[in-house]
């Protein structure tokens, strides 16, 4: 077998899964710098390098960093606790937002998975049921989804019919969603701020930002860089603000920031508590967590992204993501509905001085 390698000024990713198929190939690179990574890009190209390896396509480079590699174990246990924690978990009246013939809406605790929150309503609504009718259990549909540690409103559908036109409404972006965190990072010149990217992973990496101007390229493993963008307004820092009420969110159409390169981020300057609301007018996986790491404000707990796993001297289980609200047309009447999940208690505490 004859190898035609090109030196071109740029680093080669290989994992040891290919790297055992090509002896010869590996003999030469062990002499040259050469990084074994999952990730998903090298994040800064050393243009004076000449003896590099580079791979056959130019793949998009990502802005945000790689995760730390503290959070590896930390993620580990949190999901084992999770995992523990869900398999006990029953819903109560209690988590119950607004319910109907169609729908229920239910506020999902922090730590527990999507999964075992609808495997539980079919039991709530048996116990719901009125003394001698029977309950029948309808087609439960997970309408949308949170992560693990997120917490906060959830639509739960009884119907096929109806889980379809609710897919539809969130595809069509017809669903208005807002957010509560609490980040730790310097305190913004800004007080709304709406950003624009590009969202994407490779094969084995974790969710990157990418630049906009990147959108529609494709990624390793065939993925493409898809269009992301939050809008954001601070609540209060340190303290000092107000709570505001979702229907109040305004953007700034004068503070748009469109990402084409890396942020630049002052780890030395000081720490302040922030409260923010979100809008993100995209869906994309881990979107407002990524977008505060690429503002520098990273939610607290959110070691994934660069948030900080203790503060104070206390540890965090998680992190402090709050989906507070849903606007949208209810599927079956047409009606313009809002579900609101309550404040949790740590969105409280950030209130305080």
């Amino acid at each position: 077998m004859t190898f035609r390698l090109t030196l071109q000024p740029a680093n080669v990713f290989f994992t040891p899964k290919t790297l055992h198929r090509f002896p010869k190939a590996f003999n030469f690179l062990s002499q040259i710098s050469i990084t074994m990574s999952e990730s998903d890009q090298p994040d800064s190209i050393n243009p004076t390098s000449q003896n590099v390896l580079q791979t056959t396509q130019n793949y998009p480079v990502p802005l945000s960093p790689p995760l730390p590699s503290v959070s590896k174990n930390i993620e580990l246990t949190r999901a084992m606790s999770a995992s523990s924690k869900s398999s006990l978990f029953s819903l109560s009246k209690n988590d119950v937002v607004y319910e109907d013939q169609w729908l229920i809406v239910v506020n999902k605790p922090q730590g527990i998975y999507c999964e075992s929150v609808l495997e539980s309503v079919p039991k709530l609504l048996f116990d719901s049921a009125e003394s001698g009718t029977e309950a029948n259990v309808p087609e439960l549909h997970l309408a949308n989804r949170l992560d693990r540690d997120t917490s906060g409103v959830m639509i739960i559908t009884k119907s096929h019919k109806v889980a379809a036109k609710l897919v539809k409404a969130f595809t069509d972006h017809k669903v208005s969603k807002t957010y509560i965190a609490r980040c730790i990072g310097s305190a913004p010149k800004w007080e709304r701020i709406t950003v624009k990217s590009g969202h994407g992973r490779s094969k084995f990496g974790a969710w990157r930002v990418y630049a906009a101007s990147d959108v529609g390229r494709t990624l390793p493993g065939g993925s493409v860089v898809r269009d992301m963008e939050t809008s954001f307004e601070i609540i209060s820092i340190n303290g000092q603000g107000s709570f505001k009420e979702p229907s109040e969110f305004r953007t700034d159409e004068d503070n748009i920031v469109v990402v084409e390169e890396k942020a630049v981020i002052d780890g030395d300057a000081n720490k302040d508590e922030i409260l923010v609301r979100a809008r993100p007018r995209s869906g994309r996986t881990h979107q407002i967590r990524l977008h505060c790491q690429y503002l520098g404000i990273s939610i607290r707990g959110d070691v994934k992204y660069e948030g900080v796993s203790e503060w104070k001297g206390i540890t965090y289980d998680g992190h402090e993501l709050h989906a507070e609200s849903l606007s949208l047309e209810h599927p079956i009447t047409g009606l313009p509905v809002m579900f609101r999940a309550p404040v949790p208690s740590w969105a409280c505490e950030a209130l305080q001085p």
